[in-house]
C-alpha cells in the first residue's frame, strides 16, 4: 500500500491486479477513499472468485471461456453492476495457457454481448515467450478491427513499446514501476 499512495496523490487513477484475494486486501479500503480509481484485474479467475471480483473491479482483462462469462454476467445482475470487459485471447494457440482461440473469437464475443449482455471493450493477449512479439501484436490489430471493438490490452514491461506500435490502449508496466514481484 505505501507504494500506491504516492501514485494516487499523483493523480495516477488506473492500478491492475492480478491476483483475486491480494486485491480484495489491499484495494477494498482503497477504493472507499479514492473512489475515482479503476481497477483492472488482469489475471486469471476462477468462477468460485468472481463473487469477489464484480464489487471492486472496474475492468476485467482476462475473460477466457464461456463458463467464466456466464458467471460474471450473473453476479453483475445482483450487483447491479456492469464491468468493461476484454476477451483474452490466447494468439499463439498455446495449450498452457487459456483464452479464446483467435478463430473462435468473433462467434464468442457477439454470444457473451448479445445473450450475456456483457460489456465487452476489446480484447487482451500475453504473447508466446521467447518469441517476436510485433507478429502477434499485428494480428492482435487485425482480429479488433475484424470484432468491431474498440480496446486492446496487450504489452508488458518489456515489450510495452512494441505494443503501443499495434495500437494497444492498456500496458501492464507493473514491474517498471514497483520492481518484480516476490511471490
Amino acid at each position: 500500500m505505501k507504494e500506491i499512495l504516492p501514485l494516487i496523490n499523483y493523480g495516477h487513477k488506473d492500478f491492475g491486479e492480478n491476483k483475486v484475494q491480494e486485491a480484495v486486501e489491499k484495494w477494498t479500503s482503497i477504493k472507499k477513499d479514492f473512489t475515482h480509481i479503476n481497477l483492472h484485474m488482469i489475471g486469471k479467475i476462477q468462477t468460485n472468485k468472481v463473487k469477489f471480483v464484480v464489487p471492486l473491479f472496474d475492468f476485467i482483462h482476462s475473460l477466457d471461456n464461456l463458463k467464466l462469462a456466464e458467471k460474471i454476467a450473473n453476479e453483475q445482475k445482483k450487483y447491479k453492476k456492469n464491468i468493461k470487459i476484454f476477451i483474452q485471447v490466447n494468439i499463439g494457440n498455446e495449450l498452457q495457457k487459456s483464452g479464446v482461440s483467435p478463430e473462435e473469437v468473433e462467434n464468442f464475443k457477439n454470444k457473451c454481448v448479445d445473450e450475456l449482455k456483457l460489456d465487452i471493450i476489446g480484447l487482451m493477449c500475453l504473447p508466446p515467450q521467447g518469441e517476436e512479439v510485433s507478429t502477434y501484436f499485428k494480428e492482435m490489430n487485425s482480429l479488433l478491427k475484424k470484432t468491431n471493438l474498440k480496446e486492446l490490452s496487450m504489452g508488458m514491461s518489456e515489450d510495452y513499446l512494441e505494443a503501443l506500435n499495434y495500437n494497444s490502449s492498456y500496458v501492464r508496466i507493473g514491474s517498471k514501476i514497483f520492481g518484480s514481484r516476490n511471490y
